[in-house]
């Protein structure tokens, strides 16, 4: 198989469940049991995983792949991440103003002014919204929030972001108003949904 030419991450196959070649997958898809719309999934190696049957368990879905018949073969997938490409994720399903992560991943950030901010490396999310990080080569990465106050306008298809960068807090104006600044102190998330969308 070639490689994926935009890849989503969708979930991450985990410990085996029983004796018949079934694992466990943790899915980052907004509804668990999606993972067998998408068809065929894929390894980073180009390895096919055809789902033939799951099953939610609390915070995991349990998966038959075709050809893994068992716990042997199943225990050898544990840390298998599996991915689709973003043809296979209907646009149609969006709302005004969601767009999927992977969509925003790699778009440049203008403000108003023209002045360059960084291109977005990631959609980040600690459970208070969701964040943009930018980067700028030899420059530390920033965080953003991505509410329509800081993040006026995406066009996707241009490849830009347009960001304010006052309520982005990427420029400090030296007065006792905060808001926009971020600051997460936690870890990357596990992904939660491939979609995000703003307040």
């Amino acid at each position: 198989m070639s490689k994926l030419e935009h890849p989503i991450l969708i979930g991450v196959i985990g410990a085996a469940q029983g004796i018949r070649g079934e694992v466990r997958v943790k899915p980052y898809t907004e509804h668990p049991m999606a993972l067998s719309d998408y068809g065929v999934l894929f390894a980073a190696d180009g390895r096919r995983f055809e789902v033939l049957d799951l099953r939610f368990a609390k915070t995991v879905v349990v998966v038959r792949f075709r050809g893994i018949n068992d716990r042997n073969a199943a225990e050898a997938l544990n840390g298998t991440e599996l991915f689709i490409d973003r043809s296979s994720l209907p646009d149609e399903d969006l709302e005004e103003g969601e767009y999927f992560y992977a969509d925003l991943e790699g778009l440049e950030a203008f403000d108003a002014d023209g002045t360059f901010w960084g291109v977005v490396s990631a959609v980040l999310d600690f459970g208070g919204g969701d964040l943009l990080e930018l980067r700028q080569d030899g420059k530390k990465p920033v965080v953003i929030p991505f509410t329509l106050a800081a993040v006026p306008k995406v066009d996707v298809e241009a490849g830009r972001i347009l960001v304010d960068p006052v309520a982005a807090g990427l420029i400090d104006t030296g007065g006792d108003d905060d808001a926009g600044e971020t600051g997460p102190d936690g870890e990357d998330p596990d992904g939660g949904n491939p979609d995000g969308d703003r307040d």
